[in-house]
């Protein structure tokens, strides 16, 4: 049970701990302080359906659909293009107003986003339906895959919680417009860099 949930926890941690478009994304949102706690629940719990889902046998999916990975890389591509053309744009007029005075944005908006850089990468469901999926066929169905179901998803729950929350230690270096225009060229890389792995 121990090791299960400790392969279960590794495994999944191993996977999201790249510094892609989502965790950009919660990162700045953590400068910010802005809906963290929210916008890291949506993002944990999304992991939770979706490695619940590959436990329980729908990485199938794929294979019986092999067209839909393709055709989810445009659509996630697409989508990142346009927020790093956000972040650059916004780079490039240096209007940290509501950074810099603490001010919050709109929840719902915030959340339709992470909704975007969550459910329209197709690496999501690689990692999640394919390869947790797969590895935990290695062990017995019942207490053992769900001790390893469990590991990955309080993996999850840890790292963007530790992320949104942890992000606010970089605050103090983040008290001007130009390192917020610093990070926001660096998040646009990040975005075009992603996008342009998924077009390949």
């Amino acid at each position: 049970m121990i090791q299960a949930a400790a392969t279960g926890f590794l495994t999944a941690f191993a996977l999201i701990l790249a510094i892609g478009a989502q965790n950009a994304f919660v990162l700045r949102q953590g400068l910010a302080k802005v809906h963290v706690f929210w916008l890291c629940l949506f993002c944990a719990t999304s992991d939770a359906l979706l490695i619940t889902a590959g436990v329980l046998g729908f990485g199938a999916l794929v294979e019986a659909a092999p067209w839909l990975p393709r055709v989810m890389a445009v659509g996630g591509a697409l989508f990142l293009i346009a927020y790093g053309a956000m972040r650059f744009r916004a780079a490039w007029h240096g209007d940290y107003t509501i950074q810099l005075s603490g001010r919050t944005l709109a929840l719902w908006p915030t959340l339709a986003t992470a909704a975007a850089f969550t459910w329209l990468n197709p690496h999501v469901y690689l990692d999640t339906l394919g390869l947790i999926g797969a590895i935990s066929t290695e062990f017995a169905a019942g207490l053992p895959r769900t001790a390893y179901a469990a590991g990955a998803v309080t993996s999850s729950f840890v790292f963007f919680f530790s992320l949104g929350y942890g992000a606010r230690l970089l605050a103090p270096a983040m008290q001007s417009a130009r390192a917020w225009r610093g990070l926001d060229v660096s998040i646009g890389a990040v975005m075009w860099g992603v996008a342009a792995k998924l077009l390949l």
